[in-house]
């Protein structure tokens, strides 16, 4: 049986796994899945179409599933996914999907989100991510598995950041952040290779080795600011030549062509379905 706190409400048609366990004074809504050996601290609401997977832990004042904060969502029947192993802190917020995003907000697995992290509808998150404190996602944002972001950060929607990257503390992302990079400032640039990231997740030397003479035929100039080096294409077509049999380059490469394909820096909002010029109706 699970173990709910008797301040807690659970409306008719919530799926609550056996050893679930609900501190006092949560609320859950009717069509709300919740999986086994899932914690939900105290004062935790869960709304809307949400499914929580296993062994997760809620921390108080967290908000999932609630409508999101876009004014062309009309009520639309879209849904939030959160894997297993999650760690979500106090006073997070977490929404679901519209239909013009495909109408999933996804996150993965053994993700930690900090305190007053906010997701926003139709981002896609994988595993093993570090969102820490007061970091604001806009929509349609994509993060990449072992990537971190630093506190009080704010990311454009449609932003992708890469795997393995690394955004320094209130930097204001506004462009794709490529895999295993460092970016920092306002606005974002790329400063080095996340080495210490890469180290840790035990990448072998030849392959950091690798990483780091990309980073500098992309992106070090003589200025010392981040910026590309000469044309970007033409880099990357002698990059892939020289290493394009190591995954990790061809990982950096095949993400540097689709962010040169996107608008404004960012793949995915080449991929969006509306009119952004249009107003929306309130």
């Amino acid at each position: 049986m699970p173990r709910i706190h008797p301040t807690t409400v659970i409306e008719p048609g919530a799926q609550i796994a056996d050893d679930v366990v609900i501190g006092p004074l949560c609320y859950i809504g009717p069509d709300v899945v919740i999986g086994a050996g899932t914690q939900l601290q105290s004062h935790v609401a869960v709304v809307g179409h949400t499914a929580i997977g296993r062994s997760n832990v809620i921390w108080p004042h967290a908000t999932l599933g609630a409508s999101p904060q876009d004014l062309k969502y009309k009520g639309e029947d879209t849904r939030l996914i959160i894997g297993d192993h999650n760690t979500i802190r106090e006073s997070v917020t977490i929404h679901p999907g519209t239909v013009n995003g495909g109408g999933v907000t996804r996150l993965g697995y053994d993700n930690f989100i900090m305190a007053g992290a906010h997701v926003a509808h139709d981002c896609l998150l994988g595993d093993h991510i570090v969102i820490t404190n007061a970091v604001q996602l806009a929509g349609h944002i994509s993060i990449g598995d072992h990537a971190i972001i630093g506190g009080a950060s704010a990311v454009h929607s449609y932003v992708s950041i890469g795997q393995y990257a690394f955004v320094g503390g209130m930097t204001r992302v506004t462009k794709d952040v490529p895999p295993f990079m460092t970016v920092e400032g306002n606005p974002s640039q790329v400063r080095g290779v996340n080495a210490i990231g890469l180290e840790r997740n035990c990448f072998a030397p030849e392959n950091i080795h690798l990483i780091k003479d990309a980073y500098r035929r992309l992106f070090r100039n003589p200025n010392g600011d981040g910026g590309a080096v000469g044309n970007l294409a033409d880099n990357l077509a002698v990059l892939e030549t020289d290493h394009g049999d190591d995954e990790c380059i061809q990982s950096l490469t095949r993400f540097l062509r689709r962010t040169m394909i996107g608008l404004h820096g960012r793949y995915r909002e080449s991929l969006r379905h509306d009119n952004r010029h249009t107003n929306p109706a309130r």
